[in-house]
């Protein structure tokens, strides 16, 4: 590996180093999804793509290690491509002009728009299926019916030829080449194009579940993305998506059938029980609010101030209905005439001892 070749992997490598400490911090996606609003949208666009860059850039390294030797290639067409892969098996070397920098930022550049892209369309699609389903229901039996279903959905999708022809490309950048090559700096945008594509098809059933169980965490990041370096590093990388898709395929049924209840419920809003929740917590902060403090202490004294101001003969009703109260209202003279009793009954028990 010349100098050249170890910048652009440390230069990579870097940049996704940046993005995984850039994604520690991640915005509330479901203000985007029930607003629309712009800002907020721009906001997880921004993170999303560079949650993209953190995941993906390990995996695409021999990729864009490839196409720097393509495209410093002074033909640079793809006869050329051709011509240094004989010469490559031959062990024949060629002269190799300056690193072209605006080449391999473009393909980069235009690979991430691509996914920039898939993260909005994900985000505005699954935001209709949520505000007309979950949001509005708050059925928790339709909710891990929903959940279970993507789950198993991207599951079976591991299995699937398109699955199989995308994960081939993105394991052989030869054949990728050889099929797609373009010269000059509208082919490098071109390729970053197709190569995103393919890692699309690859990989979409991963990021719809990040999306849509809001897995836009760095556990989850992390998961996929080690699964992801798997299925593109490894000759035999299918195996690793046929291994991940059963795994979500069995998930998906323990979802369904209520069994792992803890996966989906940082994904639900609107239940029964959360909306109970809700409730203690907004009367919480009425009672934590000093205006409403103030309220009911100036409600206390003016009840108060009323009872006080009551006449005798309504206390003398209301000490009549209360049956619980052992003294009766007229309390200064019957207590003084059963205080008198008392000590009358006292002494004559004295009299009887002498």
């Amino acid at each position: 590996m010349n100098k050249i070749q170890k910048a652009v992997v440390v230069s990579l490598i870097a940049t996704s180093a940046l993005a995984w400490i850039a994604s520690i911090n991640q915005p509330d996606m479901m203000v985007a999804m029930t607003t629309y609003n712009p800002l907020s949208i721009s906001l997880f666009t921004a993170s999303w793509t560079a949650g993209m860059a953190a995941m993906m850039f390990p995996a695409i390294t021999p990729m864009v290690l490839m196409y720097n030797r393509f495209a410093t290639n002074n033909k640079g067409n793809q006869s050329s491509v051709t011509i240094q892969e004989k010469e490559e098996k031959e062990g024949k070397t060629t002269s190799r002009p300056s690193f072209p920098p605006l080449r391999v930022i473009l393909f980069v550049g235009s690979y991430l728009l691509v996914w920039a892209v898939t993260g909005i369309a994900l985000l505005l699609g699954w935001s209709v299926v949520m505000n007309s389903t979950i949001m509005t229901t708050g059925n928790s039996l339709l909710i891990q019916y929903v959940y279970g279903s993507l789950l198993i959905v991207a599951g079976a999708y591991q299995f699937t030829p398109l699955k199989r022809i995308c994960i081939g490309y993105c394991e052989s950048p030869m054949s990728f080449f050889m099929r797609r090559w373009r010269d000059g700096t509208s082919g490098a945008v071109n390729m970053g194009v197709y190569h995103g594509v393919y890692c699309l098809g690859c990989c979409w059933a991963y990021f719809l579940l990040m999306v849509a169980l809001r897995w836009m965490n760095l556990l989850w990041m992390g998961l996929f993305a080690g699964i992801i370096f798997g299925e593109k590093m490894w000759s035999r990388g299918i195996w690793v998506a046929r291994a991940a898709g059963i795994a979500l395929a069995v998930t998906g049924v323990l979802v369904a059938a209520g069994l792992l209840p803890s996966l989906i419920s940082s994904t639900v809003y609107t239940t029964g029980s959360e909306e109970g929740v809700h409730d203690d917590m907004k009367n919480m902060m009425k009672d934590d609010n000093p205006s409403n403090n103030n309220n009911n202490m100036a409600r206390s004294d003016s009840s108060s101030k009323d009872s006080m101001d009551m006449p005798d003969d309504s206390i003398a009703l209301v000490g009549a209905g209360d049956e619980s109260n052992p003294i009766e209202p007229d309390h200064n003279g019957r207590s003084e005439e059963s205080m008198s009793n008392d000590n009358d009954d006292g002494q004559t028990e004295i009299m009887d001892m002498e």
